[in-house]
């Protein structure tokens, strides 16, 4: 499942540079789906969203960091926990029980976002 960052955050930005998939913004700022990733063009995210991957998208929140869904692989494929949990000072980088996905569509999604 995704990871996803609760009001408790307290904007410190830990978390941020420690994603390998860039899927990590500070609140009120635009994300695109090609930042740290290799997608380009017309993409289809996991979630349905038909994008352009260099098009700035809405912000999840304005007011916290905030988790792309479909950028985030809980590091699968790349480290044995999520890095955002990991440096987490308040542990507010949890399991986001809205969106589960298995070990295999973790790495599926990892694969589709860095063109392996």
């Amino acid at each position: 499942m995704a990871i996803r960052i609760t009001d408790e955050c307290i904007n410190c930005g830990a978390c941020e540079p420690e994603c390998p998939n860039n899927a990590i913004y500070e609140g009120a700022v635009d994300w695109k789906a090609s930042d740290g990733t290799a997608l380009k063009g017309t993409v289809v995210m996991k979630s349905g969203l038909t994008i352009d991957a260099d098009a700035p998208q809405e912000p999840v929140s304005d007011d916290i960091y905030f988790i792309v869904t479909d950028k985030c692989t809980e590091c699968k494929g790349f480290h044995e926990e999520p890095q955002c949990a990991a440096v987490c000072p308040v542990d507010c980088c949890i399991p986001d029980e809205d969106h589960v996905e298995s070990e295999e569509e973790l790495l599926e999604k990892k694969a589709f976002l860095h063109g392996e």
